[in-house]
């Protein structure tokens, strides 16, 4: 997984150069978090609280973390240190709040967990102003092609190469299958990493008993990516509350198995305003060929809006759009609070939907884009046009990050 660059390693590197703050580095589990941290700087120190000599250090407290990694030496640069699923440590805020403001000075300090670092903030965060949040994201076209962080929203289109593209399709963005390229050992390892969701971080970072019935709802999201959701339907299906289930469904997003999108609905007449739609973040275990095609688009999209955030480029929101009419666009970017472009996937089909153009007038976003997941590369950018247009997949998110 070492040969893959990632864009965020650039962007870390440079946040250890310029920045005091500590870098909060998240994202789904196996995406590859520790392999990318490790390997920043050379030289970097190292705590897993999951290692058990790690552990009794990081528990001892600061003064004992400082003396593992060698603060009292003279340095030319800062120490770099790395803690990894910190967020299990009962007491992580306030360990990290001692620790950077004793040694901020003298250590840059880069956190990584598998969920949220604030899933159980309650109240002010104590560590405001102390860093800086960073999402890791599977692997995209836009990463595989460029991987060097650029400070424009959108790069030229360029060409994913072939066997990439088909191993993004089959195997997914997270990086082991990736490589691999093997469809048994994915099949393994997407049971394996379910199995670990569900009786393990589940069980270590939330407070949900129903181990049992939660299984049963992540087997079930596992073929409804792309749909909306039903929070009642879902209640009655595993018979609990739907206060549970919205919960829940918060606790898989906070863990980052999948994401939900809510309605877009100023401007547009007769539009739905609740249901949101749940997509997973690992497209390759969808077997319906439309729902895969959305739901790869929709990883795409979603990394793209949270990208640009973390880069301090703006204010962005993902969104889709349906009103009463059962008229339906898959995604609206939202820019500064703006509508910026609409996206209608499809897998095949290149016939320009009529909804593209009703919601475009409706919201009066620049650009309208059928994006067909099945098409030839087409080095043109679609942005300079302002009708609807028939795009392929491979040339639009080539250009995202």
């Amino acid at each position: 997984m070492s040969s893959i660059l990632r864009t965020l390693s650039a962007t870390l590197r440079e946040h250890l150069a310029a920045n005091r703050q500590m870098a909060f580095v998240v994202g789904p589990r196996q995406v590859g978090k520790t392999t990318l941290c490790r390997e920043l700087v050379p030289g970097c120190h190292y705590l897993n609280w999951d290692d058990e000599d790690d552990r009794a250090v990081i528990s001892r407290g600061t003064a004992a973390v400082a003396a593992r990694i060698g603060l009292e030496q003279l340095r030319a640069e800062p120490a770099v240190l790395v803690l990894d699923e910190l967020h299990k440590f009962r007491r992580w805020r306030t360990f990290l709040k001692g620790l950077f403001d004793r040694h901020a000075d003298r250590l840059r300090i880069v956190v990584t967990g598998s969920s949220r670092l604030d899933f159980y903030r309650k109240g002010g965060d104590s560590l405001m102003g102390r860093y800086f949040p960073y999402r890791l994201h599977p692997l995209t076209v836009g990463e595989l092609v460029n991987p060097m962080p650029r400070e424009q929203l959108l790069r030229e289109p360029a060409p994913i190469a072939p066997d990439d593209w088909r191993r993004l399709l089959e195997h997914g963005g997270f990086p082991e299958p990736f490589v691999r390229d093997d469809r048994r050992f994915s099949s393994r390892w997407q049971r394996l990493r379910q199995e670990q969701l569900v009786r393990g971080d589940v069980r270590d970072l939330t407070r949900i008993q129903e181990i049992d019935q939660l299984a049963l709802l992540v087997r079930l999201l596992a073929s409804r990516s792309a749909s909306q959701v039903n929070y009642s339907a879902f209640a009655n299906e595993i018979r609990t509350s739907v206060d549970t289930m919205r919960r829940w469904f918060d606790a898989l997003c906070s863990l980052y198995h999948g994401f939900l999108l809510r309605p877009w609905f100023r401007n547009v007449a007769r539009s739905l305003r609740k249901e949101p739609k749940w997509y997973l973040r690992d497209w390759s275990t969808i077997d319906d060929a439309g729902a895969r095609a959305e739901t790869f688009v929709a990883c795409h999209l979603f990394k793209a809006v949270q990208s640009w955030e973390d880069a301090g480029l703006g204010t962005f929101a993902l969104h889709y759009l349906r009103d009463k009419d059962r008229r339906e666009v898959d995604f609206l970017v939202v820019r500064d609070d703006a509508p910026w472009f609409l996206v209608e996937v499809k897998a095949r089909d290149e016939q320009l939907s009529p909804s593209l153009l009703h919601f475009q007038a409706q919201t009066g976003a620049a650009h309208a884009f059928q994006v067909v997941v099945d098409a030839e590369f087409v080095d043109a950018d679609p942005f300079a046009r302002g009708e609807p247009c028939v795009v392929p997949a491979r040339t639009l998110l080539s250009q995202l990050t």
